[in-house]
């Protein structure tokens, strides 16, 4: 792939890029609008946010064009009018090259191996940015007249929602993916864990969409994904969840069923974001743990080497300096 692009000229590939970055962001926007609740285009997870803010982080700034087709594309069809699909557009490119400026400029790492890592994805990324898109597509949607006055924050607040959970669920999950390695001789008893943890993952997000009670069975699942699959195992736990209860809230089933449409919103998001911050935090915290311990096993390995390399040397020097005191007693 890497000869394939040295062959093509600076600007075939950066063509060949922002289509794929198009095509990444509609297939990702069509999933969304299945969950849509508001004219078909506000969703209470938007993946193709969570795509938007991964490219500048995987692939650099330039390809932002990338980003605005695909939106173009997806809203086009929608409406109301030529004049909001482009703000909408402009808004869902705008917010997420907001967010990876602020957090490269506090330092952000792809490795997301710092809990400050976590902690910047989550304002910058998940809070900041999608702001300005809900604000700016919600704004373009009143004065257009698609929406009433009266709307303008509610809306808002389930595109800001919706989006926040797409970076929670998706970014991190495609941040992992350039260092992804299938695993080889992998022990049985570790094919069987990830089986169990699978079923156990599938099982308690099905129970979390459908009665209240047993919403906190998800938590140990997410721990357990965490501490023995690392940022993989938790974030695929909290997208399964994430993905069964909104599909259960906007259908009017499940523990919040028996709410308005907004109340149920409400409810499901705050939960599924709880989810997706503590896998996100919890597996943060383990691959920092994991570090520190390679870093510290690794000074203890050069120290070990140094003292094995003086240690000869200690032992010569000690021989002659005892040979000349025998001489010097003779």
């Amino acid at each position: 792939m890497r000869l394939a692009a040295r062959q093509l000229s600076p600007v075939a590939y950066w063509c060949l890029v922002v289509l794929g970055v198009t095509v990444c962001y509609f297939a990702a926007a069509q999933i969304g609008i299945q969950w849509a609740i508001v004219r078909d285009q506000i969703s209470p997870l938007w993946p193709a946010a969570g795509v938007a803010l991964a490219v500048p982080m995987l692939l650099g700034p330039r390809f932002w064009p990338g980003i605005f087709l695909g939106a173009l594309l997806t809203n086009i069809a929608l409406g109301p009018s030529l004049v909001t699909v482009l703000v909408i557009s402009a808004g869902n490119t705008i917010g997420p090259m907001l967010a990876y400026a602020v957090m490269r400029r506090a330092g952000f790492r792809n490795q997301l191996d710092r809990l400050p890592d976590a902690v910047f994805l989550v304002a910058a990324g998940a809070a900041g940015g999608t702001a300005v898109s809900a604000v700016l597509g919600t704004g373009a949607l009143v004065l257009d007249g698609a929406l009433g006055t009266g709307d303008f924050w509610a809306t808002a607040l389930v595109w800001w929602t919706g989006d926040a959970m797409g970076v929670l669920t998706i970014t991190p999950l495609l941040l992992l993916a350039p260092r992804f390695r299938l695993p080889t001789r992998v022990p049985l008893a570790r094919w069987a864990e990830a089986v169990a943890l699978t079923v156990c993952g599938l099982g308690t997000a099905v129970l979390a969409s459908t009665t209240t009670s047993k919403l906190f069975l998800v938590f140990p699942v997410l721990v357990w994904a965490a501490l023995r699959f690392r940022q993989a195992g938790a974030m695929l736990c909290s997208l399964c969840v994430c993905a069964f209860t909104i599909f259960a809230a906007v259908h009017g089933i499940g523990p919040y069923g028996s709410y308005e449409l907004a109340t149920r919103m409400l409810h499901v998001q705050a939960f599924d974001a709880t989810v997706g911050m503590t896998a996100l935090a919890l597996s943060t915290i383990v691959l920092q743990r994991d570090r520190a311990t390679a870093e510290i096993t690794d000074a203890w390995r050069q120290i070990t080497e140094m003292v094995d390399m003086i240690a000869p040397r200690q032992s010569l020097r000690s021989a002659m300096t005892q040979r000349e005191d025998d001489e010097l007693a003779g």
